[in-house]
């Protein structure tokens, strides 16, 4: 069954259950709220013919994938908002609710989205008040119910980076570490994209006069918008967390390769007053005057040895070895 509620209002309190009963057109006061979830392609075109829906935006409704957008047919609205949920890993799981909004109906599509809209609609019935206003103000409940499920996934998200930055700071990221932040940049770039369009959507219902919308309402929708600009904001900085992991990786990687570089050099020094000395010594002069020292040996095996600990003591000291 995918028809998961139908319900009619009248005045902001439910009247009864249309989803068995032969339909008639509401009257005065009253309109139909209807939620399906991966509905057959009978049922859509049902309500389709019921309530003079766009087919296009039918079409549109049982296409997954698509953007977020908003758009005017006739005389109803047509909106569609993605969902964003934490998958396995470090990847996100996607899903789209496309919303009809008629004078006296509304009409949300689930695809993939396993948020159920049972507690908004549970809390909007405890509130006669507010579900007398109509159906743009559903709509506004359910888009920021759905913005709203950005919040999770950010706060992980969030988390995750975190960590990464900890990690980042007391060691060098390895090649598992860095692939993961690349992982996490592409997933980041595809959620920016997604709350880009909604903070386009969310601003486009806020600003421009749309049908089925009450002025009334306008506040409420500034107000979504104000959310979904947040959502984006975030994911924005997200990102720029990521590509500091990056260079803050490089950073440490050309440093540790400036330690290494220094340490060699520094041998390198060291190394070289015995083979200078010991070369001169190897060139087989018949006539060197240390070569008739009695102790000579010594005295240059103990200076090659102190020029060698100065140096070693000098390096240490500047913090090359």
């Amino acid at each position: 069954m995918t028809v998961v509620t139908a319900r009619r209002y009248r005045q902001g309190k439910i009247q009864r259950n249309i989803a068995e009963a032969p339909f008639d057109a509401p009257g005065k006061g009253e309109f139909d709220w209807i939620g399906l979830l991966d509905p057959e392609p009978a049922e859509i075109d049902a309500l389709a013919q019921r309530y003079h829906l766009h087919p296009l935006a039918v079409e549109d409704a049982v296409t997954q994938r698509h953007p977020p957008k908003a758009e005017t047919y006739s005389k109803h609205l047509f909106v569609v908002a993605r969902t964003a949920a934490q998958g396995p890993g470090d990847t996100i799981a996607y899903g789209q609710t496309a919303i009809f909004v008629g004078d006296d109906f509304i009409i949300t599509v689930r695809l993939g989205s396993q948020r159920a809209h049972v507690d908004l609609r549970a809390q909007l019935e405890a509130n006669p008040e507010r579900l007398a206003e109509g159906p743009d103000f559903v709509l506004h409940a359910l888009l920021d119910f759905i913005v709203e499920g950005f919040d999770p996934l950010l706060d992980r998200l969030d988390e995750t980076m975190g960590k990464m930055e900890d990690g980042a700071i007391d060691a060098f990221p390895d090649q598992a570490r860095i692939r993961r932040i690349f992982r996490l940049r592409r997933t980041l770039r595809q959620l920016e994209g997604i709350s880009g369009r909604m903070e386009e959507m969310t601003g486009k219902l806020a600003q421009v006069e749309q049908p089925a919308i009450d002025q009334r309402a306008r506040p409420y929708f500034r107000d979504v918008h104000d959310h979904a600009r947040r959502v984006l904001m975030r994911t924005r900085a997200l990102l720029d967390t990521l590509g500091n992991l990056l260079e803050v990786a490089s950073l440490l990687e050309q440093s540790r390769q400036g330690a290494i570089t220094r340490q060699l050099a520094a041998w390198a020094a060291i190394l070289a007053v015995p083979t200078a000395i010991a070369g001169i010594y190897g060139m087989n002069f018949a006539f060197m005057p240390e070569l008739a020292w009695r102790h000579g040996y010594f005295i240059v095996l103990g200076a090659i040895a102190l020029i060698c600990a100065l140096l070693f003591w000098r390096f240490r000291r500047i913090g090359w070895l």
